[in-house]
């Protein structure tokens, strides 16, 4: 089998969120066919006790810490080198060693990078190389400063402009760049001058297996009436801010109408400013659970008000997986191409609350959306888009790279 060098960001396991999700299964699914060399930061103390796991699947393997705050000092210096500052936040010396030494001592014929900051490692070698780029990072910057006051609006519209400079340049480089749907493929066309035979998308997946309602959960909760979920990281600020929003401008309408509307939060590491959110009579902050597949089953219905997002909500995906009705917004729909399916997209308070009135009244009657989880069965399956990533990965470079 080919030696292929797999550069990610953060450990891929355990699969508990949007990125690890997608970079796990691509790293399980590739191991059938290659020997895989990975290199990958460890962001989060509990993540030590899965390395073996991952160990497992690889020929060899290097975790470095990466400790944030003092990553954050360190992307400081990304003001005096006029470069993105994700970049010196993901730079580190013993990587780079081992990157090189690997290399070296390694026939690695083929780099497979996830997330464009960790290209910075393989500048220097002139190695066949797909980079997932996911999404198009810097435009979720520019959304960042839209909503951020002075001076934090100036530090995201910069970083916005620089890291979209970087990754046009590594992007040219690369033999090729897929993202996570074709609407980011696109707008990242848009956004650069680049060869559009470099760029292409690969779907993420949904295990529709575990993520089924037939099977035997626990019920999570006390009144399983008129529940309305929305699962997601709480320690990330796109979810931070959709559930906030929706506790302060769409949950009170609900409430008008249906006194014993009750939202929960369901997710790891919720901050501060999500815990206040139970002031408000009826929502309840869970933290991190084991499983949120009897969140999700015993719902009345799921919600996904983002208003800042990118590429494809694995949220979304899993929630329709489950049979379960969703309202949200346009932002956390891009990339999922609905059309008869039982997922409501609403751009404003009133509208979003009256469509969670709507279900809410109608929950008993019909729980269960079947065309929800066909849709997914049909179009978001890891079999399928590992057939393309492995096809991208082996296909021959027919465009000499544009220095």
């Amino acid at each position: 089998m080919k030696n292929v060098l797999f550069l990610v960001h953060r450990i891929p396991y355990p699969p508990n969120k949007g990125d690890k999700i997608r970079s796990y299964n691509f790293l399980k699914g590739l191991t059938k066919d290659y020997n895989i060399y990975l290199a990958a930061f460890i962001d989060d103390a509990e993540d030590w006790q899965y390395v073996e796991q991952v160990e497992n699947l690889t020929a060899s393997s290097f975790f470095a810490n990466l400790n944030p705050s003092l990553a954050k000092a360190q992307s400081l210096s990304g003001f005096f080198t006029k470069k993105a500052l994700s970049i010196p936040y993901y730079h580190n010396n013993k990587v780079q060693q081992w990157v090189n030494k690997t290399i070296r001592e390694n026939k690695i014929e083929k780099i497979f990078i996830y997330s464009s900051v960790m290209a910075q490692y393989v500048g220097e070698h002139q190695i066949d190389c797909v980079i997932d780029f996911v999404d198009v990072d810097s435009d979720k910057w520019l959304q960042y400063s839209r909503k951020a006051k002075w001076p934090m609006n100036w530090v995201y519209k910069r970083e916005a402009k620089l890291l979209l400079e970087f990754d046009a340049k590594v992007a040219r480089l690369a033999k090729m760049n897929i993202f996570v749907s074709q609407e980011e493929s696109q707008l990242f066309s848009h956004l650069v001058d680049i060869n559009p035979k470099k760029i292409n998308f690969v779907n993420n997946g949904v295990d529709t297996e575990y993520f089924s309602a037939n099977k035997l959960y626990n019920l999570p909760y006390n009144k399983p009436e008129h529940i309305i979920v929305f699962t997601g990281a709480m320690d990330y600020w796109a979810n931070v801010d959709a559930v906030t929003w929706f506790v302060h401008e769409v949950f009170p309408l609900i409430k008008h109408q249906c006194g014993g509307a009750q939202f929960y939060i369901v997710g790891s590491k919720p901050t501060k400013e999500v815990q206040y959110l139970t002031d408000m009579e009826g929502v309840f902050v869970t933290g991190r659970v084991e499983d949120i597949r009897p969140y999700l089953k015993f719902s009345s219905v799921v919600v996904a008000p983002l208003l800042i997002a990118r590429g494809i909500q694995n949220k979304v995906l899993e929630a329709m997986a489950m049979g379960k009705k969703i309202v949200a917004t346009p932002q956390a729909i891009e990339g999922i191409k609905i059309a008869d399916q039982e997922v409501y997209i609403k751009d404003n308070a009133e509208d979003f609350a009256k469509q969670v009135l709507l279900l809410l009244d109608n929950a008993q009657a019909s729980l269960y959306a079947e065309e929800n989880r066909q849709f997914v069965q049909k179009n978001f399956s890891w079999s399928a888009s590992l057939k393309k990533l492995t096809h991208i990965i082996e296909t021959e470079q027919l465009i000499k790279p544009e220095i």
